[in-house]
């Protein structure tokens, strides 16, 4: 079978390269259904992109390559075909959105784009081997049992990275990059929990509070979450992405005007327990566990200025060292990928191999939490898609 544009992955950058590839574009997927990452995501409502989306919220060794591709296909294009498609959506916090009905959604309006484009989708079909004869790839493919060889003009790596291992996820795309010459950058798992090999939070799994997440100076200020095995809440999930096996992070759990909190309360009602006085700024279990580490005893009747100043400068810098994290088994997306120095900005092409893309989660570009990576799937798909769709 002959076709012009062969993306390999069905997910949301995939989808949207076919959706504006043309014509003789096959997009194929191993998966018994499109959009997997998309259908969990947000609970099932899908975080589909972030109103605040700019450069800075992504890691990559070359933090300029995003901005051609996000300047080019914004969130603001991408909420447009939300709304021609009758999606209702809302705005969640920090300028996260959502659909209000199901992630779902989102899927049968991409499938939608790229069948009313010409694309064809083949799923539960994998990939066996890849080759090039100086023209055209030639791609071995293994659909419901069979072997069939198609030959394409075009070849898009689309299968994102190493994260969710249960729903099929490899390091399909990095293979083939480097079968073609292209590097691939260290890969790690981020968006992930952090774990403790002391399982030292366990009596506090369930809670959760504001607070800031520091680490390798960059910070957070979101929800934090104990766990039994660690830390999670999208504070963590935020920080793990600057993280590294041997650094520290600090957690500010303390409301700023906790000090001043505490010594009005001590002129009002000096004979209330300590503990009880923190319990009204910090969750109770949270003060329970710390009541012994930190000495809480007493009334505030009997802290001095400079106690209480201690206790709050301990818990706005109360530091621990991770002993690693839950990896790509819950991570939400990849760290590092396919080389960015091998790849054109403006069309995700192989500089050194005609033909050849790579889009979305398998390139060295990873965003922030709330809706950040999938703002980058559609960018990068439509910068390779329209390029593909201008070659014939």
């Amino acid at each position: 079978m002959n076709v012009t544009t062969l993306i390999l992955g069905a997910g949301a950058a995939g989808l949207m390269c076919a959706a504006h590839a043309g014509p003789g574009t096959l997009v194929i997927d191993h998966a018994k259904a499109p959009g997997e990452k998309i259908r969990i995501s947000g609970g099932g409502r899908c975080n589909f992109t972030n109103l605040y989306t700019a450069p800075g919220n992504f890691l990559s060794q070359n933090p300029h390559f995003c901005k051609s591709a996000l300047k080019r296909y914004t969130q603001w294009d991408f909420i447009a075909l939300v709304d021609r498609h009758g999606i209702a959506w809302h705005e969640k916090t920090l300028g996260q959105l959502f659909c209000d009905g199901k992630s779902t959604q989102v899927v049968e309006m991409l499938t939608a784009e790229m069948r009313a484009a010409g694309a064809d989708l083949w799923l539960q079909t994998s990939v066996v081997g890849v080759s090039h004869d100086g023209s055209r790839f030639s791609v071995i493919l293994d659909r419901e049992g069979r072997r069939t060889v198609v030959t394409a003009s075009n070849l898009v790596l689309a299968t994102g990275g190493k994260s969710i291992p249960k729903m099929g996820a490899t390091g399909l795309s990095y293979d083939i990059a480097r079968q073609f010459g292209l590097a691939v950058t260290e890969t790690r798992p981020a968006l992930v929990p952090l774990t403790f090999s002391d399982q030292r939070f366990a009596p506090l799994s369930g809670v959760s509070l504001p607070a800031t997440a520091r680490t390798n100076g960059t910070s957070f200020d979101e929800a934090l979450l104990f766990t039994h095995r660690g830390l999670s809440g999208p504070a963590i999930l935020q920080v793990s992405s600057f993280w590294r096996e041997g650094d520290e992070i600090a957690l500010r759990l303390a409301p700023p005007t906790l000090y001043d909190d505490l010594r009005a309360a001590r002129q009002e009602a000096g004979r209330v327990n300590l503990t009880t006085a923190l319990a009204r700024h910090l969750p109770a279990r949270l003060v329970e566990h710390l009541a012994g580490p930190l000495q809480l005893t007493g009334n505030l009747a009997d802290q001095s200025d400079a106690r209480l100043r201690a206790l709050c400068e301990t818990l706005s810098d109360w530091r621990h060292k991770p002993t690693g994290s839950e990896g790509y088994r819950t991570a939400e997306v990849t760290l590092g990928g396919i080389d960015t120095d091998g790849l054109n900005s403006r069309d995700m092409q192989a500089r050194d191999v005609p033909g050849l893309y790579a889009i979305g989660e398998a390139v060295d570009v990873t965003g922030w939490l709330g809706g950040y990576n999938f703002q980058w799937a559609w960018a990068s798909g439509h910068a390779a898609g329209t390029a593909l769709a201008a070659r014939g």
